[in-house]
């Protein structure tokens, strides 16, 4: 497996490293080496691979072209790194994260199998008029495009197309549940499986209690990413605390210190993490930035969510779940204490989206998840 090491692309895979390891597989696993405790703890072997994503202050640009080149370049310089722990010890399949091009470049120049374990949505017919087309009419694309064509074709790889490189491979697992994929009736399902959000032990030994006297219990997080918003945490806290019968738990993330929000109601309990998947077990509704990791686990733990998305595919993932019928989404400038009110009470009396809560909990949970994920790696390995 090689990724990259931004947390909401590592986690996804984790359990299906896990299970390949269970069953007996040798796994290694290249990634910077911030991330080293999470991939060891698979019991897979973990190979440093540096990254130069900005991933350790989420120091993100803007700018779409800016933020591709970050990824390019860091494939770049990944690939002698890969090439210097993989030439002389080839592995019999190789997996990659959708940003972690470098391992593409790789297989191909080894001519061995390769298959993308992607944490959000796939393409799908129509996606590159859709989606890239609009990104090549961007200020630096054309130069962006140059720089891409020129290393891969320097690297040995045998896909040569820019617009295919990243986005379309040869096969690929989707661990995500097909509710969140846009288009999904238009995927390549002869290239594209999707086998949902990939659970098991470690999220079985999460816990968490529901606190007595709460009738109801309310999530807000907005990720592991961007979480700088002490506004929008005192906003919440208007809005929520102190509702009558609610207890609310607040992830304000690493970067803010709890005495920017002021004074926190009794019925709020703040924390800088939470096991998001156990406190979602007991929730009755959820605030979340829609990040492809969360929208999917308020869908296996059918709860209605408020979303407030703050960058990238969180926009898209946002408006998916209003279309499911199971959200509201809120943007940041609007997320006032009234609005989040309302959208909150909004929703936890309205049963039709308890009905499509409940329909769209079931569907996820029936899907393959982990062990249909390692099934069709080791068909891979045959």
């Amino acid at each position: 497996m090689v990724g990259i090491p931004a947390i909401g692309h590592v986690m996804p895979s984790l359990e299906v490293i896990r299970e390949l390891v269970a069953r007996g597989h040798r796994v290694t696993y290249a990634n910077d080496p911030a991330v080293a405790d999470l991939i060891a703890a698979t019991g897979a072997e973990f190979v440093p691979c540096g990254s130069t994503l900005p991933v350790a202050d989420n120091n993100w640009p803007d700018d779409p072209i800016a933020a591709m080149n970050l990824f390019l370049d860091d494939s770049i310089q990944a690939l002698p790194q890969l090439r210097a722990a993989y030439d002389h010890d080839r592995a019999d399949l190789y997996l990659y994260d959708i940003g972690a091009y470098a391992a593409r470049a790789l297989a191909e120049t080894q001519s061995r199998p390769l298959m993308q374990l992607s944490p959000t949505y796939v393409a799908w017919k129509g996606y590159e008029q859709d989606v890239v087309a609009p990104l090549w009419q961007l200020p630096g694309a054309d130069a962006y495009r140059a720089k891409f064509a020129q290393w891969i074709a320097g690297c040995g790889a045998t896909t040569t197309d820019v617009d295919a490189f990243p986005g379309r491979p040869a096969r690929s697992l989707a661990l995500i549940p097909r509710a969140m994929q846009p288009h999904v009736d238009q995927v390549d399902t002869d290239t594209v499986t999707f086998v949902g959000r990939c659970l098991g032990t470690r999220a079985a030994e999460e816990t968490w209690t529901r606190p007595a006297g709460a009738e109801k219990v309310l999530l807000i997080s907005l990720g592991s990413a961007y979480t700088r918003q002490p506004e929008f945490y005192r906003q919440c806290l208007a809005a929520y605390g102190d509702l009558p019968g609610w207890h609310v738990v607040l992830q304000i993330g690493k970067y803010i210190d709890p005495r920017e929000l002021g004074d926190i109601p009794p019925n709020v309990e703040v924390r800088s993490w939470i096991p998001q998947s156990a406190i979602l077990e007991e929730a009755d509704a959820f605030v979340t930035h829609a990040g492809m990791g969360s929208s999917s686990d308020g869908l296996i733990a059918g709860v209605p969510m408020i979303a407030v998305p703050q960058a990238v595919e969180q926009f898209v993932n946002a408006d998916r779940l209003v279309e499911l019928g199971v959200a509201r989404r809120i943007d940041t400038p609007e997320a006032t204490a009234a609005t989040l009110r309302t959208a909150l009470a909004e929703l936890v009396a309205d049963p039709a989206v308890a009905h499509r809560s409940a329909l769209l909990r079931a569907d996820a949970r029936a899907e393959g998840g982990t062990t249909w994920a390692a099934d069709l790696i080791e068909d891979m390995l045959v």
